[in-house]
């Protein structure tokens, strides 16, 4: 393990809308070890909701695949993600990170997803490769 690192867990599952609710869970059981206030372990529910859902959506359109979180515990009550796909990937990431910038066509989304994750999390990055797919580093600090 890593220099203040208390515990780390690998979770790799089919891209899955079903598969969204198990991935938020597992998360939330996972982090539980820091004692998060509700408030902290609510932001962490949907930030996974919101990346596990891109990469349903957006990086695989449906058509599934696979996801792959990572996932490190520090003595000093931060959690470190890494959500992984192999999808489409992003061409204009910037873009993406802007409020209502959507790549669903239909105008079933928001365009919400990234800013949600920035505003909720401590640090969000964002990586991707066209037709390679897509990294996304979140890290939380509880209080």
């Amino acid at each position: 393990m890593k220099k203040n690192e208390i515990n780390r867990m690998k979770l790799e599952f089919d891209a899955l809308s079903s598969n969204e609710a198990f991935a938020r869970q597992t998360l939330s059981i996972f982090a539980a070890s820091l004692d998060p206030t509700l408030e902290e372990i609510s932001d962490l529910r949907v930030v996974i909701s919101e990346a596990v859902t891109n990469a349903v959506v957006h990086a695989y359109k449906n058509n599934g695949g696979k996801v792959v979180i990572t996932a490190s515990l520090y003595e000093d009550r931060r959690l470190k993600i890494k959500i992984r796909d192999w999808g489409c990937g992003i061409e204009d990431i910037e873009k993406c990170l802007q409020p209502l910038y959507t790549t669903d066509a239909s105008g079933e989304r928001g365009g919400m997803g990234f800013p949600i994750m920035q505003a909720m999390s401590h640090k969000f990055r964002v990586t991707s490769s066209v037709g390679h797919g897509t990294v996304l580093y979140i890290e939380f600090k509880f209080s």
